[in-house]
């Protein structure tokens, strides 16, 4: 299989293209611009990568379900859920490199590189409510594996807001079939802004559910359950704490498993 990493323009000019292969880098000098993509192609599909498309962020370990996955670079508001360092400057350094399928347990929920829009590349995050539709509060930020949670607004204190919708529901897919059996929860904890839930639902692809409770803690909450092959799983149902607080939210949601 082989990668390759080019940087497009607004105007979807190619900037400046890598070497394609197994494994593939770039080393882009000039500073982004609005408009300007950070763009992923493979010459295959169903397949896994280790990719690090900033220097300032964590690689992480993704699943290609299409031959293209485009990022736009964050600017503006929408560069506050990333560290300042991310994107900014005249020196970006991009890696990329096909790995086999991992055999380990791992957290199977983890991807910083995740955005909106219609998902090419797994895992991803999307929910029916978003506060203000601002970038600190977005789906995303439950996968983007920053547990800093005392405090709210701004990097790397991002969570996903519900905007105080009792409603609100939380969707990760992982583009393929995993075998899930635990569930690892940071509730944002910058009491006493912050409210929080007492339980939450967790429901899987295959019809299943399992209930969580929840402490008022900022540390992490594991529930355990026996293994299930899925493809998708929600977390609704949430329910409010009796607190004067209207603002519960969730800094993390990770899954635990393997791959099938």
């Amino acid at each position: 299989m082989n990668l390759k990493l080019r940087i497009e323009n607004a105007a979807s000019e190619t900037l400046m293209t890598s070497e394609p292969g197994d494994e593939t880098w770039m080393l882009y000098e000039p500073a982004y611009a609005e408009g300007d993509s950070i763009v992923l192609e493979s010459d295959e599909t169903e397949c896994f990568a280790w990719i690090q498309l900033d220097d300032a962020m964590p690689p992480a370990l993704v699943y290609i379900k299409e031959r293209e996955f485009r990022l736009p670079v964050p600017m503006g508001e929408g560069k506050a859920s990333y560290s300042p360092r991310a994107f900014s400057g005249s020196c970006h350094l991009i890696h990329a490199r096909t790995v086999p399928a991992p055999e380990d347990r791992h957290n199977l929920s983890f991807n910083p590189y995740d955005t909106h829009g219609a998902p090419s590349l797994f895992p991803h995050a999307s929910a029916n409510v978003e506060t203000r539709n601002e970038s600190v509060f977005a789906a995303r930020n439950a996968i983007d594996g920053s547990v800093a949670n005392s405090f709210h607004g701004e990097w790397p204190h991002t969570s996903w807001g519900i905007n105080q919708n009792p409603e609100a529901c939380l969707k990760i897919e992982f583009g393929r079939k995993v075998i899930a059996e635990e569930a690892v929860v940071y509730l944002r904890a910058d009491f006493p802004h912050d409210a929080w839930w007492t339980s939450g639902c967790l429901s899987f692809s295959d019809g299943s559910s399992v209930t969580l409770e929840f402490k008022k803690t900022g540390a992490a909450q594991k529930t355990c359950f026996p293994p299930r092959l899925v493809e998708w799983v929600t977390l609704d149902n949430l329910i409010k704490a009796d607190d004067p607080s209207p603002f519960p939210a969730l800094t993390q949601l990770e899954i635990h498993g393997r791959e099938s």
